[in-house]
């Protein structure tokens, strides 16, 4: 199986929830949101409703995301390829 295959769909999801926690982190500042990132923040040292806390979070959920991608792609392209056969 190809890394290409599974780097992708890995540095997407990865993306797209460090992205979307950097969000919440710098939003949750003004308010809204900040009960969301209390409950986060007991799973993931250093995230917190504050710049860097928010930069912090936003590294945390990239690799927990990369993590989760890697293993999606994974498995998609494994039984893409059992099917094929």
């Amino acid at each position: 199986m190809k890394l290409a295959k599974i780097k992708s769909p890995s540095m997407a999801i990865g993306l797209t929830t460090a992205i979307s926690t950097l969000f919440l982190g710098w939003v949750a500042m003004f308010g809204w949101g900040s009960y969301l990132v209390d409950v986060i923040s007991s799973f993931y040292i250093g995230f917190s409703a504050s710049f860097f806390g928010g930069i912090i979070g936003a590294i945390w959920w990239f690799v927990d995301g990369a993590i989760k991608g890697a293993v999606l792609g994974y498995f998609f392209h494994y039984f893409q390829e059992k099917k094929a056969k």
